[in-house]
């Protein structure tokens, strides 16, 4: 499966930014990542193979999004209510074993090249 990440960039405290994930393949579980500097890459949000079920952290619940167009085998995360610790290379990762809402890196066997989000104060 082959992953393409794109919509990173600079924003304020506040704002919104929305990322987009293609995918080669339909038949996948797909999921965002972070990783900030320093630190572990860590969950974001997932959405389920049928697209009808969405999965979050706990610390986006509420400001962030994900969706699917299933006709375009693609996944969105929406990120409103930005914050600086939001700041982070954003990976879309796509899990080919059937999970039930995995969350741990180890359970996506691919993953896309990040994009950088950059929240600032």
């Amino acid at each position: 499966v082959q992953l393409q990440a794109s919509g990173g960039g600079l924003v304020l405290a506040g704002g919104s930014l929305r990322l987009s994930c293609a995918a080669s393949s339909g038949s996948v579980t797909l999921a965002w990542f972070r990783q900030a500097p320093g630190e572990e890459r860590s969950f974001v949000g997932g959405i389920n193979r049928n697209g009808g079920t969405a999965y979050y952290d706990n610390s986006v619940r509420g400001r962030f999004t994900v969706s699917k167009d299933s006709a375009r085998n693609t996944i969105y995360l929406q990120m409103d209510n930005l914050r600086p610790e939001d700041t982070a290379v954003y990976y879309c990762a796509a899990a080919d074993r059937r999970y039930n809402y995995p969350r741990l890196p180890d359970r996506y066997e691919y993953w896309g090249r990040g994009t950088l989000v950059t929240v600032s104060s």
